[in-house]
């Protein structure tokens, strides 16, 4: 069955694709015709066009901060880079109205053609029209050239955020044609918008509503008729209505169907789509424009002790948030990636996209009908706002843009228009002044709340609030939205896990009759780092996996719940951020490439209804201590699965079974060296269900002497408890205390920042000059020893050391909690000896180096007798520090 379905969402996949793939000129309809215009554009960045530097080549999407962003320099280009193009008109197109139809550009764009200003448009994240037909003749050659900045600007939201705002023309552009009558440019928007007043299982009551120009000077006569269309493409209603357009008049008309009888009704199970088509025809019944929109039948409501309804029965929504950047690309994805977002978040089972926190490309809702996703959109007023009438007239026209783009998806139950916009207030030195300032924001949520009720009566409003209650009830924003979402971590930027269900329950009481949603919720997942004793903030695939398994059983015993939204579906880029990954958000289900994470399948053991059985860890290399008493090494392997209970067998040896409790089992398994299979089996309804992984495990003796099992590498990180595997495949383990006849540390203390809750060991600091920051971000502090007793040989150490106090150190935007944090430098000078010679001179991190910088030292070592390998580190100022080493053996042991 899971093959099946994976095979059905991709051959929808493959027919979505195929829909959006065309280039040339395409007609989406009898009179409207689009050629998509990616291909062969010119670029540079910088405040002037005419300058010599040169242009270059490239194709759209794009965007000029796919690099830098990953860099190790802090900051982005954030300015003013320019597009140009040689245009040609086809011949169809000839006697028609041209435009140019952007899907988005960010932030602040302007059109020119032929050298004359044709447009301009404010905000980033919504599609725009700009009408050409007066700069060009239909013969020729043209010019386009289009200035785009993404530059901060006070006026235009967002003006902060936990995510990156990537320059650039990132979403396709067309040349579209229509005749001189035609649907109105209407905020972005096709102009032609569906409505469904009434849907029962009964009947379903159709209305649309549309908005017609003439752009001619005289007035013309023509018909609108709309006909609906069932699946098999069967008709099934029909409104027709004649009018006059007086010359350059724009109008709007409103055409209610007969209503339908027993509608298939549109639901995430069963996605039924009717489509209605709407023409404008001219004297001769001739097509002058044509517009196709989606119809879904379904109807949904929000209670604030049951959750959520849809189709007249209670429904739990569960789903993820989704950014629209990709490892590589940054936010110019391909339709294509953009869909399989959709196709991967289905085939986890969930049933909700939360489009965040900005309106996306149009394919990613138009997957939401075809696949059956419920959803909602966004506008990014996000942390803040400015206090200024072009702020606020800028947000309104971004919630009507959206609303109107996006009005026809039978997917969308939802319009919100603020998140955490009380995170950082500001003002908090004044609180006369922040008064005033909380007073604005609820001005504009109330005017952004009357915009959306009015432009859509049929579905909900929400804002999302991330958890302070009492500063937004204070503020007066819980009345306003019709919903309210929160945005919840504890567990992961402060508190305990505990502390979640308290929230729920203690809102529910406080606001008996408001209806709400968890809509976000996660952990870091750094997919390199793993742990046997997970905790908070250790970036750990299991300790995220643990956080989610508890996060989703208390939302889903909850009915007054009416969603768990998780943030986020895949990894995103955040420039700002540092910590494990630095410029990641790794709280992805999915790694930026969309390789799937542990919690991923979680999720779909949790969620989907099909069997589902699948080993957890990723790691085909790993090592382990082998008992003492034999060649093998215990270690936890965990399956997530949705049925009763799960057999394991390792190495064709049945192991026994396990009963699965909240979508997870696990068990410990002795490994011998090599490679190893596990079998993880179960069965339903008489069927045997399996999943399997090899993993290759290298024991590593219990002491160094006497042992049959032969010494070969350590990778070893001190300060830390977490396992690591860098960008070379290595496997990184956490330092013992010394003991004799092994290996380990002598003296000092594992390094922790002072006043910092959160982080339990290290520092979140990017480390400069390397991709592995984990391997540098632990300390042992005020080491005095590291030894290795192993026999005698030649073996290879390499010191690793970074200085990880000292510097400025920022508040990022997305810390949930009121940690400040102030570092001072220590000083700190210290030699380190190898077996009595001298391998670094009073070194002085800080000055030798830098703050924050990789610092590796290699040495050969030759080991005689009973010597080992001795490090010794000789305080001269301050504590001395190691942060990792390496010891690999190069020959043989000696025999004499």
């Amino acid at each position: 069955m899971y093959a099946n379905l994976l095979c059905f969402f991709r051959s929808l996949h493959f027919l979505v694709l195929m829909l959006m793939s065309f280039n040339g000129f395409a007609q989406t309809g009898q009179g409207r015709l689009l050629a998509k215009l990616n291909d062969g554009w010119s670029f540079k960045k910088g405040a002037n066009s005419n300058e010599q530097s040169p242009w270059e080549q490239i194709n759209l999407p794009h965007t000029w901060n796919k690099d830098d962003v990953m860099d190790d320099e802090a900051g982005y280009y954030r300015g003013i880079a320019w597009y140009k193009k040689k245009l040609t008109i086809p011949a169809a197109f000839k006697g028609k109205s041209l435009w140019l139809y952007f899907e988005g550009a960010n932030q602040e764009t302007e059109i020119f053609v032929n050298g004359k200003k044709a447009g301009h448009h404010t905000g980033g994240y919504t599609a725009f029209r700009v009408p050409i037909s007066s700069f060009i003749e239909i013969s020729g050659n043209h010019e386009l050239l289009v200035k785009v900045d993404n530059a901060h600007n006070k006026n235009v939201p967002p003006l902060s955020a936990d995510f990156t705002f990537y320059g650039g023309i990132y979403r396709d552009v067309y040349l579209e044609a229509t005749g001189s009558i035609h649907f109105a440019n209407d905020e972005g928007s096709n102009g032609v918008f569906v409505t469904t007043p009434l849907v029962t299982k009964e009947k379903a009551e159709v209305v649309i509503k549309a908005k017609l120009t003439n752009e001619q000077a005289v007035t013309k006569a023509c018909k609108v008729l709309s006909i609906i269309y069932n699946k098999e493409g069967k008709k099934v209603g029909e409104r027709s209505q004649n009018l006059l357009v007086g010359g350059k008049e724009q109008r709007e008309i409103s055409q209610r169907f007969k209503p339908i009888k027993y509608p298939k009704l549109w639901s995430p199970e069963h996605p039924y789509l009717y489509t209605v088509k709407t023409q404008i025809l001219g004297k001769k019944n001739d097509v002058l424009d044509e517009v196709s929109t989606p119809l879904g039948f379904r109807w949904f409501s929000f209670d604030a002790d049951k959750g959520f309804y849809l189709n007249g029965h209670p429904y739990k929504i569960i789903g993820a948030s989704r950014h629209q950047d990709y490892k590589g690309l940054g936010n110019a994805v391909p339709d294509d990636l953009a869909v399989n977002d959709v196709v991967l978040l289905k085939t986890m089972g969930a049933n909700f996209l939360r489009v965040a926190h900005y309106p996306q490309d149009p394919s990613v809702l138009n997957a939401c009908d075809s696949l059956g996703l419920l959803a909602s959109v966004e506008i990014p007023v996000v942390n803040e706002i400015t206090e200024a009438d072009s702020f606020y007239t800028n947000c309104e026209r971004m919630q009507t843009e959206m609303i109107r783009q996006n009005f026809n998806h039978p997917s969308v139950v939802m319009w919100c228009y603020m998140n955490e916009v009380l995170l950082r207030p500001q003002f908090n030195d004044d609180k006369d002044r922040q008064k005033t300032y909380f007073a604005n924001i609820k001005s504009l949520a109330q005017r952004l709340e009357n915009l959306t009720r009015k432009e859509d009566p049929y579905r909900y409003t929400m804002m999302a609030n991330h958890g302070d209650l009492n500063r937004y009830n204070t503020v007066g924003l819980l009345d306003i939205p019709m919903v309210i979402g929160w945005n919840l971590y504890s567990g992961w930027y402060g508190g305990s896990m505990d502390d979640f269900p308290s929230f729920l329950d203690g809102f529910h009481k406080a606001y008996p009759k408001k209806a709400f949603l968890v809509t976000e919720y996660g952990a870091d997942a750094d997919p390199r780092i793993r742990s046997t004793q997970p905790v908070r903030f250790d970036k750990s695939v299991e300790y995220t996996t643990l956080f989610h398994q508890y996060y989703l059983k208390e939302m889903k015993q909850r009915p007054f719940v009416a969603g768990a939204i998780v943030w986020n579906l895949a990894d995103f880029n955040s420039e700002t951020r540092t910590e494990t990954m630095p410029h990641m958000n790794n709280k992805g289900l999915l790694e930026w490439d969309r390789t799937p994470k542990d919690p991923y399948y979680f999720y779909q053991a949790a969620l989907r209804k099909d069997p589902f059985i699948k080993i957890l860890g990723s790691s085909q290399t790993a090592f382990g201590v082998a008992d003492s008493m034999s060649s093998v090494c215990e270690k936890s392997v965990q399956v997530a699965s949705n049925l009763d209970s799960v057999t394991i067998f390792l190495n064709g040896i049945r192991q026994g079974s396990l009963p699965v409790q909240n979508s997870l089992c696990d068990t410990l398994l002795s490994f011998r060296e090599g490679w190893n299979t596990v079998v993880a089996k179960g069965k339903k309804a008489g069927v045997w269900f399996s999943d399997s992984i090899r993993t290759q495990i290298h024991l590593q003796p219990p002491s160094f002497k006497n042992s049959n099992t032969a010494f070969d590498k350590l990778n070893i990180m001190l300060g830390s408890a977490r396992y690591f595997t860098d960008n070379k495949g290595r496997w990184w383990q956490p330092s013992n205390t010394y003991k004799e006849g092994y290996y380990g540390f002598v003296g000092g203390k594992r390094f922790k920042l002072e006043n910092n809750s959160r982080l339990p060991y290290g520092t979140d600091k990017n480390i400069l000059g390397t991709d592995d920051d984990p391997i540098y971000q632990t300390q042992q502090t005020g080491i005095k020893q590291y030894r290795f007793d192993v026999q005698p040989g030649t073996y290879l150490l390499t010191l690793h050391f970074a200085e990880l106090m000292g510097g400025k150190v920022s508040i990022p935007p997305y810390n949930l909690s009121d940690d400040e944090r102030s570092e001072k430098l220590k000083q700190r000078i210290f030699t380190v000896r190898v077996n009595g010679n001298t391998l670094l001179d009073r070194l002085n991190l800080a000055k030798d180096y830098g703050l924050a910088k990789a610092v590796a030292k290699t040495i050969t070592v030759i080991v005689r007798g009973n010597e080992g390998v001795v490090i010794d580190f000789e305080a001269i100022e301050g504590e001395p520090v190691l942060n990792a080493l390496q010891l690999v053996r190069v020959t043989e042991t000696f025999t004499k």
